[in-house]
């Protein structure tokens, strides 16, 4: 299976350019904050996202070629994604991510706290510029929703009576809004029909629902390491994933540990043994192959290229890291 270099290395050049073009971008005046995005910048990372909107953009260009709003847009994809990251890290009070030391945990709270919102502010004030008023409103749409699907991850901790589809909601702000809302407007930037617009947007929401969903898998079935995370951590902290809900409908037991937040010894292993000997785990991996193909079925309109090869070969690089 290809992996994600592979697949982005067609836009490989743009991402090295995109790189150097946010570092120029934060600007210097805030040494610390500089330092913090600096940091984030150079701690590698899939550039997964802004790598989407570069394909999607070079795909639906007649001589394959980049504007420069579209790699604007690339670029404030990736700094409302890592500004997420920062504050997720305060929130989760995780001391790192890729194997890398956290801003929070290198700086302080603070400043972690602040170089999110600095990033967040960037974001903003470059969209602006980019004087398109439907891109600024899709752009703006994310970062309302990383929010809300923030303060709802917190609301629904250990919460057994949650629904599956409050769930989705939260899954749908908290990783698929940005890819869905940053590919419509990489074709809108394209002067694209609504309809292929709407196709732009499905194909970002089941993508990122598909690797959401996986990722819930992985905290059940993954090592530490795979991870860069402890195992089982969300179900630790009391966030109710895609196999926890799935297990709570054959297994009623796992209820009353999740309810007592797993205070006796052993209730943690024990919660996970219900859901692995349960069909949760295979359920949760059919769903995530159902929005994968969701996703590959939405672009399939896009003219033959090296760029739309690498877009559908995605929701099958999504689904690899299960195997």
């Amino acid at each position: 299976m290809a992996t994600v270099a592979e697949l982005l290395q067609p836009v490989e050049t743009d991402l090295e350019a995109l790189l150097s073009d946010l570092r120029s971008l934060i600007g210097a005046g805030h040494p610390i904050l500089q330092a913090a995005a600096e940091h984030l910048f150079s701690a590698g990372g899939k550039r997964l996202r802004p790598g989407i909107v570069l394909l999607l953009s070079r795909a639906l260009s007649t001589g394959g070629d980049l504007s420069a709003r579209h790699r604007r847009l690339a670029e404030i994809t990736e700094m409302i994604h890592t500004a997420s990251l920062v504050h997720d890290d305060v929130v989760d009070e995780a001391s790192t991510r890729r194997g890398v030391d956290t801003v929070h945990s290198r700086f302080n709270h603070r400043v972690a706290v602040l170089a999110g919102d600095f990033l967040f502010a960037q974001a903003s004030w470059h969209l602006a510029n980019l004087d398109n008023l439907e891109v600024v409103k899709l752009l703006s749409r994310v970062i309302m929703d990383l929010a809300d699907g923030e303060v709802k991850q917190g609301l629904y901790r250990y919460d057994t009576g949650q629904s599956f589809e409050t769930y989705l909601e939260k899954s749908y702000c908290k990783t698929a809004s940005l890819i869905a809302n940053s590919a419509r407007a990489a074709g809108v930037l394209s002067d694209l029909p609504e309809a292929r617009l709407d196709d732009l947007y499905r194909f970002g929401r089941q993508l990122g629902l598909a690797f959401q969903v996986v990722d819930d898998i992985l905290d059940f079935t993954g090592s530490d390491q795979q991870l860069g995370k402890p195992a089982a951590s969300d179900l630790a902290s009391g966030y109710l994933t895609a196999p926890a809900l799935y297990a709570l409908e054959e297994r009623p037991a796992l209820a009353g540990l999740i309810e007592r937040e797993f205070s006796e010894d052993g209730d943690l292993e024990q919660a996970l043994e219900l859901v692995r000997s349960s069909q949760a785990i295979q359920r949760s991996r059919a769903l995530a192959e159902g929005f994968a193909n969701e996703a590959r079925e939405a672009l399939t309109w896009l003219p033959a290229s090296e760029s739309r090869s690498a877009l559908l070969a995605l929701p099958d690089f999504v689904l690899s890291r299960l195997y």
